[in-house]
């Protein structure tokens, strides 16, 4: 006789609901254009707000190479100007809160957007800042295991001197080389795992790792268009750096502002 108190016996075969991936969009050269209008048009409704994320990242790649040249660090300049855009992403991510309210209407002040970005350390972004600021010390680490290899015996004693060394020898050049394609290759594997990743923590709730695949399967889906993208801010920010990282105040709002919408362009939103 079967006790009142049993229930029905699961099946052997059950296994906890794993949750889906999000669908990725194909996008073109076209959604680019129309998100960069998009990122230009969040810049002018809000630019101060904006240009105070660019001036405090100005400010401080400006205090990182001060003190690279208070600690006799020289050789230190040009890879960690050349490496700071790679931390750019994490950077922006009070630009994508701004967008997603200028997109959906709700009005905002400072309070609101810092207190979003503060309440980031509670949720999954701190993974994604980790993840970068690693790749971002592997970038500077190969660097000194290259000048160990390769520049053994020169001598650094100002940036004058560094420069000679690295652009008018053999040496330097076989580093240049070498650097730059190691360097290419760590910004092509963090754009892949953070481009749509950012954005993505900022407006729903995953998980690091799944923002990470969904990023990687946007390359994957549209290889040429996100390649496009990656070279237009890989150029601008170089550029920006040029007027002693001035620039930034204006590119990196734009830029941000821009990777928001092109977001939503490339992964499919979730269904109210």
């Amino acid at each position: 006789m079967t006790s009142s108190t049993e229930g029905a016996t699961p099946p052997d075969n059950l296994a906890p609901q794993q949750p889906s991936m999000p669908e990725v969009n194909k996008i073109t050269a076209a959604d680019i254009s129309d998100s960069l209008r998009a990122g230009f048009s969040d810049f002018l409704a809000r630019p101060v707000m904006s240009g105070f994320f660019g001036l405090f990242y100005a400010v401080f790649g400006l205090l990182f190479v001060w003190t690279l040249v208070w600690l006799g660090k020289i050789w230190m300049i040009i890879p960690a100007a050349v490496g700071f855009p790679l931390v750019a992403p994490f950077a922006a991510a009070g630009l994508y809160e701004m967008s997603r309210r200028l997109q959906t209407g709700e009005s905002f002040g400072w309070f609101e957007i810092l207190t979003v970005m503060a309440h980031q350390r509670k949720r999954e972004m701190g993974w994604m800042a980790f993840v970068t600021l690693f790749i971002f010390w592997v970038w500077t680490y190969q660097i000194r295991l290259w000048l160990a290899i390769i520049l053994q015996n020169a001598s650094f004693s100002d940036f004058e001197g560094f420069l000679n060394i690295v652009f008018f020898t053999p040496e330097g050049w076989i580093f240049l080389a070498i650097g730059t394609c190691v360097g290419a290759f760590l910004s092509a594997v963090l754009f892949t795992v953070t481009v749509v990743a950012m954005p993505m923590l900022m407006d729903r709730e995953t998980d690091f790792v799944t923002a990470m695949l969904t990023s990687v399967q946007v390359v994957r889906e549209n290889p040429v268009v996100m390649l496009s993208w990656a070279a237009i801010i890989s150029v601008t920010m170089l550029l920006s750096l040029v007027p002693a990282f001035l620039g930034l105040i204006f590119t990196l709002p734009i830029l941000g502002h821009t990777t928001w919408h092109l977001y939503q362009r490339a992964v499919v939103p979730v269904e109210s």
